[in-house]
């Protein structure tokens, strides 16, 4: 691709960035749709004044990752409905109605699982309560599935809890519920601490699913564990690659080329290995 001035411009803002996948994963999907477009990493704390430089200088979209998912909501001129309902943007659009924000993490995890499996009237426990916790699980209450909140606090985990209107249990007590459905959405399992897992070997039973939304290494320790216990496994792949095709279409109005944006991020991760 030959840059010049009818490039257009996006990126993804936060702080750290230069682990991000996102920049290999977006050029390659600009790259395959014929777009004259770049996709580039801001690393900052001022989202403020990023989101002032949006403006100015016309960059079209942004991705939002740590620390700014929240931060950035009464930075922008409109809010997506389910967005507002999380509590957090992890895409922004710039168009004629100014800065737009969306959240495609949750729209990710959706297509993830529903790709595999029927996901209606089900009994899901939820490991963690961040920002992914949330998004999944207001999502994945629309669609009818019955909750269960485990977190390590309390605290964190019984306002989650309550948000979504659905039980917590103490992380240690998760294998207490009956779930059909298991989503971890903690960073333990993820590169460079990929040894770990923090669901114990007793709480997998034979045909339950599990999904990690780790997706570095792609295989996580809880996955190999999973399958050895009869388990249908989701890896943290297939999220980040719909979250960032539903972002793509977002932002152009066209369907992303899954696969090709698939084989892109495994090369890397592959490299990386």
């Amino acid at each position: 691709m030959i840059i010049d001035q009818h490039t257009a411009l996006y990126g993804v803002v936060g702080y750290p960035v230069g682990h991000s996948l996102s920049p290999v994963m977006h050029n390659t999907v600009f790259s395959a749709s014929g777009l004259n477009a770049v996709y580039l990493a801001f690393e900052t704390k001022d989202i403020g004044g990023c989101l002032e430089g949006m403006k100015a200088l016309g960059i079209r979209g942004m991705s939002v990752t740590i620390p700014h998912k929240s931060a950035v909501i009464p930075l922008l001129d409109d809010v997506d409905d389910l967005a507002k309902k999380i509590g957090a943007v992890n895409t922004i659009v710039n168009d004629d109605n100014g800065l737009v924000g969306y959240n495609t993490d949750a729209f990710g995890a959706l297509r993830a699982l529903e790709d595999k499996i029927e996901i209606s009237g089900i009994t899901c426990l939820i490991i963690g309560a961040g920002g992914a916790a949330r998004a999944i699980g207001f999502i994945m209450k629309e669609r009818g599935v019955h909750l269960c909140i485990a977190n390590r606090s309390d605290h964190k985990g019984e306002a989650l809890a309550r948000s979504l209107k659905c039980p917590f249990v103490p992380l240690k007590d998760m294998g207490e519920i009956h779930a059909e459905l298991i989503i971890q959405t903690t960073p333990v399992g993820m590169y460079p601490r990929d040894g770990h897992c923090i669901v114990p070997k007793e709480v997998l039973k034979k045909e339950m699913v599990v999904m990690d939304i780790v997706y570095n290494p792609i295989e996580t320790k809880l996955l190999t564990l999973a399958r050895t216990q009869g388990c249908l496994t989701i890896d943290g792949l297939q999220m980040f690659i719909h979250q960032g095709a539903e972002q793509f279409r977002l932002w152009t109005g066209l369907e992303a080329p899954v696969t090709t944006m698939t084989k892109a991020v495994e090369k890397v991760l592959k490299k990386s290995a």
